[in-house]
């Protein structure tokens, strides 16, 4: 039985048996039940074929999607959580803060149950809903309206006791608190950013990790790793398992600083992928390539997986925070079953996430005014606003060129080649009249531009796919900064609330100054992830444009030189 769907977010197919869905777009949905997370349905414009699960909200029969978006409220959501909500989370949670992040294990390539992959936590957590928009690192919040929901791959909500502010007891008593954000939704409260900044992040007895951020030419910048390094990704091959039941890919993966390769499937790379959202709250972590929901291990697919594994892998060792956080070193050097499974655990049982992660990093002793840092902010948030809409008109652009390359040029190149060959034919018919010499000729010139039309449609892999996947890794980069900065602003705003209570007596000045030193640490590692990216992406963009110029010179150069080699055989006729 056919069901009423809208969409929740944007998606742009990448297959034949996918189709385009745009935001709050009404579909038909065939059937309720998932498919590896993917649905069946028909979008407004007719077009039938499979759509992400968690980009679709489904609307119970009886309730018009125009008013779908009252169906859920907070109050709604707290027993749906009660009934999700397992004891063996619940154990989880008493754990701590860091523990309390579990990776969706979810994905269409868990195929798992061999000893290498047994992720030996078989409980899910819920994550509560956004109140629109996509999660921070650019996912789509959980969707419970539907019984197949799954969580998404970002923070998980997870209760935790309440704690007290040493620092402002007294002044409390005398409700001069700073208030809490209402909207607890908000990726400010679910982040923690806004408990670090109020002081309710409790110091640890001993910090192992410390991230340092130094002042720069351009401001704070990132403290290089004392231990550069890179990391190739190669030699994609299809293992199966089960006397071949089950399929997947690995690939081999050779860290320059390491003495052996390893091997990781791309499940592996999900894993990891979690716990670095789950741990570093105020930093942009690279996309993974997405996720297909067929024709997994066709060569093409396997081929663009590849590419884009190494770009990901290329901004991972380059950046100096995430290039030595211990669970990527342990993914690039562990060989062993046993170390595999002890070091997962223990990266799953990191305390230090989230806004505890906020306590590892060592800040400049410079003094920075916080209005400067405000606006400097701002003018980011203008900037990456402006690349995130350039990155997909060029994207869009590059897309529909490849599409050109494959089809249209090739065809049109193709019915060239073919009137040449029919002139050809046709000076034939007469043969006291006909010139050998001529008739190749314009017969092999046919045949030029027939291979002219070949070389068009293999023109891509060259040039506009390397584009594609440089566009492609950005879009991911920029779309986590607008929760990043709404993190920022949400330090400042508390900034400005503490001091107005100050200044009329409702708070202590010192408390007051607490939250303005904790505000200058998120401050300080924005603008230094702010000034990586900007590192990065003269780099990469220069890189990309060069490959491009130089692939597009050498393919009108070897056009020309078929061109030039026909043209020569009309010199002596």
């Amino acid at each position: 039985m056919a069901l009423k769907g809208r969409a929740l977010y944007d998606f742009r197919s990448e297959n034949k048996e996918e189709i385009s869905i745009q935001q709050d777009e009404d579909l038909v949905i065939f059937s309720e039940t998932s498919l590896d997370g993917w649905l069946q349905g028909q979008n407004s414009r007719g077009e039938t074929g499979l759509f992400p699960a968690s980009y679709v909200e489904i609307i119970p029969a009886g309730i018009s999607p125009n008013h779908a978006d009252n169906s859920s409220s907070p109050a709604d959501f707290s027993s749906t959580q009660v009934s999700l909500y397992s004891p063996s989370v619940a154990s989880s949670a008493r754990s701590g803060v860091g523990s309390g992040f579990l990776s969706n294990q979810g994905s269409f390539e868990d195929d798992d149950d061999d000893d290498w992959d047994d992720w030996d936590d078989g409980c899910t957590v819920v994550e509560e809903p956004r109140a629109g928009g996509l999660g921070t690192n650019g996912h789509p919040p959980l969707n419970l309206s539907y019984p197949g929901a799954y969580p998404s791959q970002h923070m998980a909500f997870r209760p935790k006791p309440p704690l007290e502010r040493q620092d402002s007891l007294a002044s409390a008593k005398r409700g001069s608190v700073v208030g809490r954000n209402l909207n607890r939704f908000s990726c400010f409260v679910r982040s923690g950013v806004e408990a670090f900044i109020l002081g309710d992040v409790p110091m640890m007895a001993k910090i192992a990790e410390t991230y340092s951020i130094e002042m720069g030419p351009r401001g704070p910048q990132w403290k290089a790793n004392p231990h550069p390094f890179a990391c190739s990704v190669e030699d994609p091959t299809k293992q199966t398992k089960f006397k071949g039941i089950k399929s997947y890919i690995s690939y081999k993966l050779t860290p320059t600083h390491a003495g052996s390769p390893v091997y990781r499937r791309y499940k592996h790379f999900d894993w990891l992928y979690n716990r670095l959202l789950h741990k570093f709250t105020v930093i942009s972590v690279p996309h993974l390539p997405e996720k297909q929901a067929t024709g997994r291990f066709e060569e093409d697919f396997i081929e663009k997986r590849k590419r884009r594994l190494i770009l990901w892998m290329d901004h991972m060792t380059s950046h100096p925070v995430l290039s030595q956080y211990e669970g990527f070193q342990h993914f690039l050097s562990c060989l062993d079953a046993k170390q595999w499974k002890m070091g997962k655990r223990r990266a799953e049982r990191d305390e230090m996430v989230g806004a505890s992660f906020l306590l590892t990093f060592q800040i400049p002793t410079e003094h920075q005014d916080l209005q400067d840092v405000e606006d400097r902010v701002d003018t980011f948030k203008a900037f990456s606003k402006k690349m995130d809409d350039s990155v997909l008109q060029l994207s869009t652009v590059a897309s529909e060129l490849v599409r050109k390359h494959v089809g249209g040029f090739r065809k049109e190149f193709q019915k060239l080649g073919s009137a040449f060959q029919a002139i050809s034919h046709a000076f034939q018919m007469d043969p006291p009249f006909s010139s050998e010499a001529l008739n190749s000729a314009i017969s092999h010139t046919g045949r030029t531009y027939e291979a002219v039309g070949e070389m068009f449609a293999e023109q891509p892999k060259n040039d506009l796919f390397q584009m594609l996947d440089t566009l492609s890794l950005y879009q991911g980069l920029l779309s986590n900064f607008p929760d990043i900065i709404h993190l920022q602003k949400g330090a400042f705003a508390k900034v400005k609330e503490s001091q107005r209570m100050s200044d009329e007596g409702r708070m202590a000045q010192d408390e007051a100054d607490g939250i303005r030193r904790r505000c200058r640490v998120v401050g300080f590692a924005l603008q230094a992830e702010m000034n990586h990216f900007h590192q990065r992406r003269e780099l990469d963009f220069k890189h990309m444009m060069q490959n491009y110029l130089r692939q597009q010179i050498l393919f009108y150069q070897r056009v020309g030189q078929q061109l030039e080699k026909t043209l020569r055989m009309y010199d002596h006729l």
